[in-house]
């Protein structure tokens, strides 16, 4: 238990700036490669084979994020616990966090690829999809779907790693898969041929997504010095905390299918093939650009629960701080170079300068609010950490369902009476969530502050 000891003892006591550094960068680097999978098979997609199987690719995305939720639901609910007992030095309970898991994933994702594989026409319909992008993204999100236990088990065991604090080794270990997937894209599309490239796409991501799961097996079995795999069986103990605070990180992705979904609908309805275009270009810089604000969070997720479970309060308040100065300095990098350069970023992925001058202003209109992303994904993450699932729950539900939904649907037929409704929905819901979620940690620190109160007396 040495190795956890050291991780311990430096989130509970080392310097607040080294320590957020330390937990920050691996994370974020590791975030933005992974970030790079359905990046980087959107540009090389564009590229090499043409607008219309772009699009296919961005109509797709949303429905790969049916195994992001269940990677997150059970990696963020699994990191969480085990933060927590690290600061109790529950040792029982970290030795039963990868059996848990596993047999979680295995049940979940059979469930998933099933589903997916049938019904994946039905799924890419909801999102207005025809004609050739249909079959397209019809073909391209099957051969994903096949890689489903892979993804998960990676994923969701990339962030128990994080969890523990080793933020450099899941960066790693992520970090090789994707650039795999960006090494193969190039070479399996030129192999399958522009008719096929898209093909080429979706089986170089799988590949990559096999060999990393491969190796993460292979890390828990015989290289981790703390957290093994040892009886793979559910755990009636873990099942309720891991699902309850996973749960929040879950709707954030799942709800974003349906979220994505509604809006490449509406901007069909309302403005046709040429503004899905746009929308999924906007929508693939937006995903991008909040890779490093989600890899700020893994580094703050073990270093507010490990410091919570220990009832160190005082270091719970100043990561809190620290971190969030932070990740507004980050988001300042994507935030100017958008709002300055609109139509530089949409020719990353559109070729098209009519459409592009056509949708910048509207990517300005998106990314307005992007610069509290920060604090917003933060606030959700520190509910998450200290297992206050309900707060972590309502922002998310908020912000991708209760609200957002009913404004994409009304802003472009009652207000705006076209296809700029789509992108000011994002703008109005993001406003409201960050007021929600400064205000729920208010009182969660008052919170904190009584029990301090109590623990001294």
């Amino acid at each position: 238990m040495s190795n956890t000891n050291d991780t311990r003892e430096n989130l509970l006591s080392g310097n607040i700036f080294k320590t957020m550094l330390s937990l920050s960068v691996p994370a974020i680097l590791g975030m933005v490669v992974i970030g790079l999978y359905n990046f980087m098979d959107a540009v090389f997609v564009g590229r090499m084979v043409g607008p219309e199987a772009m699009t296919a690719v961005k109509v797709s995305y949303p429905f790969t994020l049916l195994n992001s939720g269940i990677s997150t639901l059970l990696g963020t609910g699994s990191a969480s616990v085990l933060s927590r007992a690290i600061g109790k030095k529950d040792k029982e309970t970290v030795d039963k966090i990868m059996g848990n898991l596993i047999s979680l994933v295995i049940i979940l994702s059979l469930i998933i690829m099933a589903v997916g594989m049938i019904f994946t026409t039905n799924l890419l319909s909801l999102s207005g999809a025809e004609g050739s992008v249909l079959a397209e993204a019809n073909r391209y999100l099957k051969v994903v779907f096949i890689g489903s236990l892979f993804v998960n088990f990676a994923q969701s065991a990339n962030m128990v790693m994080r969890g523990e604090g080793k933020l450099k080794i899941a960066m790693a270990i992520m970090g090789a898969g994707a650039i795999l997937n960006i090494v193969l894209d190039p070479i399996l599309i030129n192999i399958m041929g522009k008719e096929n490239g898209i093909l080429g796409a979706a089986i170089a991501t799988i590949t990559a997504q096999f060999i990393q799961a491969v190796y993460t097996l292979w890390y828990f079995l015989k290289k981790s010095d703390n957290v093994r795999i040892n009886k793979v069986k559910i755990e009636s103990t873990l099942v309720k905390p891991v699902l309850s605070v996973g749960v929040s990180a879950m709707l954030m992705q799942v709800m974003t299918m349906a979220q994505q979904t509604i809006m490449y609908n509406t901007a069909q309805k309302y403005g046709g093939g040429s503004w899905q275009t746009i929308l999924g270009a906007a929508l693939s810089l937006q995903a991008f650009s909040f890779i490093p604000l989600w890899g700020i969070s893994q580094g703050f997720q073990p270093a507010v629960g490990t410091n919570y479970g220990a009832k160190k309060f005082d270091r719970v308040r100043a990561f809190t701080r620290s971190f969030m100065i932070f990740a507004t300095l980050i988001a300042l990098l994507f935030y100017l170079p958008i709002m300055i350069a609109p139509k530089g970023m949409l020719s990353m992925f559109i070729t098209d300068q009519e459409i592009v001058m056509q949708g910048a202003p509207m990517l300005r209109v998106l990314f307005t609010s992007y610069i509290s992303y920060g604090v917003m994904i933060l606030a959700i993450t520190f509910f998450q950490a200290i297992g206050k699932a309900s707060a972590a729950s309502a922002m998310a539900l908020l912000r991708q369902v209760v609200l957002f939904l009913p404004l994409v649907v009304l802003l472009p037929k009652l207000v705006f009476k076209n296809v700029s409704g789509v992108f000011y929905a994002q703008l109005i819901t993001d406003v409201t969530v960050l007021l929600l979620g400064i205000i729920l940690m208010i009182f969660a620190f008052k919170e904190m502050k009584k029990e301090e109160r109590e623990i001294a007396k």
